[in-house]
């Protein structure tokens, strides 16, 4: 396992429950999100709202281990939980209906992780 280097209390508290529950629920997907969190900032995921379009349906269920950026449409109405999102792509997401979640508060809901994209 990768060590963090972040001094985010939130973020760190937030590594460590991921990699738990991932050991507990036999999920998997919670230690790759994980993984990817722990990277250094400069490293770590930022997806723009047109990525997220282009690779998901309605009703998808989207995890992105990072930041969501403004950039771009979204077309439909999902589920996305993120660690980060920008003050334009939140406005985004609501004027398509669309949810946004903390990655906390998707892994409580779906505590196994099924049918849920990672988007990088």
């Amino acid at each position: 396992m990768r060590e963090t280097k972040t001094t985010n209390p939130q973020l760190i508290e937030l590594i460590a429950f991921l990699r738990k529950e991932s050991r507990e629920n036999n999920a998997p997907i919670w230690l790759d999100v994980a993984e990817c969190l722990s990277k250094t900032r400069s490293q770590r995921v930022a997806v723009n709202l047109s990525k997220i379009n282009r690779h998901t349906e309605k009703s998808d269920v989207v995890v992105v281990p990072g930041k969501i950026l403004a950039a771009g449409t979204l077309n439909h109405s999902i589920t996305v939980a993120a660690f980060d999102v920008s003050t334009a792509a939140k406005a985004k997401l609501d004027d398509v209906k669309a949810k946004y979640v903390t990655i906390k508060e998707l892994m409580t809901k779906n505590p196994k992780g099924s049918n849920i994209k990672i988007i990088r």
